[in-house]
């Protein structure tokens, strides 16, 4: 980017957040006898009463969750029981899962279901329950506890986790789910080691795809599948009478573990946009894989060097795969946690260099060089943020007015709530809402804002059903039709059937409609 001077800058720091300031108030507002309005009405005068507003939340459809880690979905309970099941042994001192046979001092995980001192202390271990009293930090010990139970999602668990996560995403009438996972596994890992690193990163692309890569990702691809099959199955999908989640489209992020060594995180990153589509007559795309993420602690050793060259590998690759979606972590960092210059430049460089469509995360913006600059040009790329309240607290202890939420909003930056690993965080996608409402002062219709720009921003096919993404027009087609109506007009039932991003948005704006259709107490009327 051409360097401005300091007058200009500032000028342009000024006008952005001018204009973030106006364009709240610009807003579409409902007309006072819509259904939409008597919901907004209601909201506010629950608003500070906790035992309405949660159920009210529950209830409120939430479009998508596009900022989920499968393997930090999952609830500790389930945990203990899959290793229980799994006959896997805990060490008691470290609450790390093995594999059995159980050599001393190593006891069954089946020990807890019988042993309530046990069972409290593995969830503690392997969650964010009762952390102010592990003596670690909210950081360290959230990280530490992916590897204590690692080896419960680590073997065949896929199937149950994805049925969880579906299960509960319809309990919170979400319509979609966009998973972070890695299908990939050891060999990838021995095939990049084998190969080396070469600056040349073509050369480094035709070598590992002449020693086993379309097959390493053939295999990742069955595993898809038969997870896939293992979830409907255990969600009955395909019986009279299925479990909800069996209406919750699944999609997956393929997972970038951007603190392994430089030729890893090539092979992965390379094997993220071939398993999205990139070289069809390579590898045959993954319908299940819709673009990639870079993930593991931004503030390790090797994700802070290497940040420039991950940059560097995804502008390559995307310069020659321009259609491969991306998302990217970026920014969850805080003063103290890194020195003040690995603050100034992360969320940039992944808009930038990165070609990121979304940000997860983004906390540290407003650190950055020209925050209001950059946070202009990310409302003039449409590039999403993807908002963690709970996960931002709990790591970096930043919630209320020190998030950047506001100054997201305020710039016009898309943004939609996610719960990043809702089961070692100890929340879900109402209490995401809930912390919005009662920590950001969200309004009804910000929230229901969000929900639609969530769906938006994901990553799955076809056309939207929104004519203009920001205001929500609809599309010519659709104008005029109720989204509840069971027989829309023949237009728009074609152009419905024709993308499967609108219908899903169709779904949920006829959510939507029956939700504030209904006829809220009489609590409404004494709003502050």
């Amino acid at each position: 980017m051409k360097p401005k001077s300091r007058s200009a800058a500032v000028l342009a720091e000024v006008l952005v957040l001018v204009a973030g300031v106006i364009a709240p108030a610009s807003a579409a507002t409902p007309s006072p006898a819509s259904n939409e309005s008597r919901t907004a009405r209601y909201f506010e005068s629950i608003r500070k009463d906790p035992n309405r507003l949660l159920p009210f939340l529950r209830e409120m459809p939430k479009g998508g969750d596009l900022h989920n880690h499968l393997s930090g979905a999952i609830y500790a309970e389930s945990l203990i029981q899959w290793a229980s099941e799994a006959k896997d042994c805990v060490d008691p001192s470290s609450m790390t899962v093995v594999a059995g046979p159980c050599t001393a001092p190593q006891v069954p995980v089946s020990d807890a279901l019988a042993n309530p001192a046990l069972y409290a202390s593995l969830i503690d271990a392997f969650s964010m329950r009762n952390w102010q009293l592990s003596g670690q930090s909210g950081h360290d010990h959230f990280f530490a506890t992916f590897g204590k139970f690692g080896q419960v999602t680590g073997t065949d668990a896929g199937g149950k986790m994805l049925a969880e996560t579906a299960a509960r995403a319809a309990s919170q009438h979400e319509v979609y789910q966009e998973l972070m996972v890695t299908p990939t596994g050891k060999d990838l890992e021995a095939l990049a080691t084998s190969v080396g690193w070469n600056d040349d990163f073509s050369v480094m692309q035709q070598k590992l795809l002449a020693n086993g890569l379309p097959q390493i990702l053939a295999t990742a691809s069955q595993q898809i599948r038969a997870t896939a099959a293992a979830r409907d199955k255990l969600l009955d999908c395909g019986d009279a009478k299925p479990d909800p989640g069996c209406q919750v489209p699944q999609r997956f992020l393929f997972q970038v573990a951007r603190g392994k060594p430089k030729e890893v995180v090539f092979a992965q990153i390379l094997s993220g946009f071939l398993m999205a589509g990139a070289e069809p007559g390579v590898v045959p795309p993954d319908p299940h894989v819709v673009g990639l993420n870079l993930v593991m602690p931004e503030d390790w050793r090797v994700p802070i060097h290497d940040f420039p060259l991950h940059m560097q590998i995804l502008d390559y690759l995307h310069k020659k795969y321009p259609k491969v979606h991306i998302a990217l972590h970026a920014g969850e960092l805080v003063e103290g946690l890194v020195p003040p210059e690995d603050l100034q430049f992360h969320v940039r460089q992944s808009v930038e260099i990165g070609h990121a469509e979304r940000i997860g995360h983004g906390v540290d913006v407003m650190n950055e060089t020209l925050p209001f600059e950059l946070l202009h040009e990310m409302a003039s790329r449409n590039v999403m943020v993807e908002i963690c309240l709970t996960s931002n607290d709990v790591i970096l202890g930043v919630s209320g007015a020190q998030h950047p939420l506001r100054e997201y909003i305020r710039a016009g930056v898309p943004v939609a709530l996610a719960t990043d690993d809702e089961g070692v965080a100890r929340s879900d996608m109402t209490h995401e809402y809930l912390k919005g409402a009662q920590e950001q002062d969200l309004s009804y219709l910000q929230l229901k804002k969000m929900a639609r720009t969530s769906l938006e921003h994901a990553f799955i096919g076809g056309a939207s059903v929104w004519r203009d993404g920001k205001t929500f027009a609809v599309v010519k087609e659709c104008t005029g039709v109720r989204p509840g109506a069971e027989r829309p007009a023949a237009t728009c039932r074609r152009f419905l059937d024709g993308s499967e991003k609108a219908r899903l948005q169709w779904k949920l704006e006829a959510e939507f409609d029956q939700f504030e259709s209904q006829p809220w107490p009489a609590a409404a009327k004494a709003a502050p």
